[in-house]
């Protein structure tokens, strides 16, 4: 029970209201009874953006009568694509993992085709567009070569100073032939978050037994700390991320006195009070009682209200160039959800130089420590421009 949680006002959207009845677990097809006003290509829109069309195509399959015909149509091309993707995806995983292990590489997978079927007993049933993997930092260049000589291409990201180890924490890999993504982890999440070790993560690893060669990925308890903090950290702009923390809530034995430790030792309670919040609104996820104490409280509440746009409004937080009226809330969301220490790692952070410092004042390499005196300047410069444009 959630003693304080916000209120979500989904009266302006009948769609996403039949959204969340089809996803809530409780909800049998028998009492799928959708409005007569709702309005079904911005319903597929819906779909679509929070990336669930499988388990919404395969409840709505069994009610053919209560949706138009072209709905379950979209929804099961939608569901076909996904199947034949994550096909791909895993025997692409297990051909990526072996080569790891003869090159000696130990690598865990974060996401993809080993957490979909821990989640749903299927691997169709969840969404992915790609891999994620995770190696220790020191292996990076290792495993980068290895990529190469499989033929995939780099993500060109411009960096000045070694930039994209202070304020990323993967690079992604294309197969041009095989229309495929593999994004290299070294971090679970970038700076300043408080990192796992590798060590740590693998030392308490499962097999995934989704391939005939077993893949490592994390345990129960990591991995869904990892859910949440990833989905946290974008705003729970897509409902998957939620249903995720739901799916392993009533399907997995969770051991919530070792969630909790983890929680409060990488300084994330706030995050899981957040999440819990919003799938018990959601969902009606249940909240176990060890758990309680830090989902009952202002600051979880809080997170949760802020985080409610950005659902309901089915922004587009992943990309670059986000609209306007989210960009100013979204950073301040993104600084809200940050303890004191992140907030002062951030700060300093700030003063580390960026590609756009270059592009402004050309220096020669040898010289580029220079721009750690020169990023203020350069950031005013830049915001005072933006100012006078707009």
């Amino acid at each position: 029970m959630i003693d304080k949680q916000p209120i979500i006002d989904t009266s302006q959207s009948k769609e996403l209201d039949f959204l969340l009845t089809l996803l809530r677990e409780e909800n049998k097809s028998e009492e799928i009874i959708p409005s007569k006003e709702i309005n079904w290509s911005y319903f597929l829109e819906l779909v679509k953006h929070h990336r669930v069309c499988p388990l919404i195509y395969l409840k709505l399959k069994e009610t053919p009568d209560a949706v138009p015909s072209n709905v379950i149509e979209a929804l099961f091309q939608e569901y076909k694509k996904n199947t034949f993707k994550m096909l791909q995806l895993t025997g692409e995983m297990e051909t990526l993992d072996k080569v790891f292990q003869e090159n000696d590489i130990e690598t865990l997978c974060l996401k993809g085709p080993p957490v979909a079927y821990d989640l749903f007993g299927d691997t169709s049933l969840r969404m992915s567009k790609d891999l994620d993997i995770l190696v220790r930092e020191e292996e990076l260049e290792k495993a980068e070569s290895i990529l190469f000589s499989l033929g995939y291409e780099k993500e060109e990201i411009p960096t000045v100073l070694n930039e994209i180890k202070w304020r990323h924490h993967h690079i992604a890999y294309f197969h041009p032939r095989k229309k495929i993504q593999v994004e290299v982890h070294w971090r679970l999440h970038p700076r300043p978050m408080k990192r796992t070790s590798f060590e740590e993560l693998w030392s308490r690893k499962r097999e995934s037994q989704v391939t005939k060669h077993s893949v490592s990925f994390m345990e129960k308890e990591d991995l869904l700390l990892f859910l949440i903090s990833h989905g946290a950290r974008h705003g729970w702009f897509r409902l998957r991320w939620l249903k995720d923390i739901d799916q392993m809530v009533r399907n997995k034995d969770i051991n919530y006195v070792h969630l909790k430790k983890l929680a409060i030792k990488y300084q994330q309670k706030n995050l899981v009070g957040q999440a819990f919040q919003l799938a018990n609104l959601f969902f009606q996820t249940p909240v176990h009682e060890e758990l309680q104490g830090i989902v009952n409280t202002k600051r979880a509440n809080q997170l949760a209200e802020k985080a409610l746009p950005f659902i309901k409004e089915m922004a587009q937080l992943h990309v670059h160039s986000k609209p306007k009226s989210l960009e100013k809330s979204y950073k301040n969301y993104s600084i809200s959800l940050k303890s004191k220490r992140e907030k002062f790692l951030f700060f300093i952070i700030l003063f580390y130089p960026r590609s756009v410092d270059e592009e402004m004042f050309k220096l020669p390499h040898k010289l580029h420590f220079i721009y750690f005196l020169l990023r203020p300047l350069l950031c005013s410069v830049r915001k005072i421009k933006k100012v006078t444009l707009s």
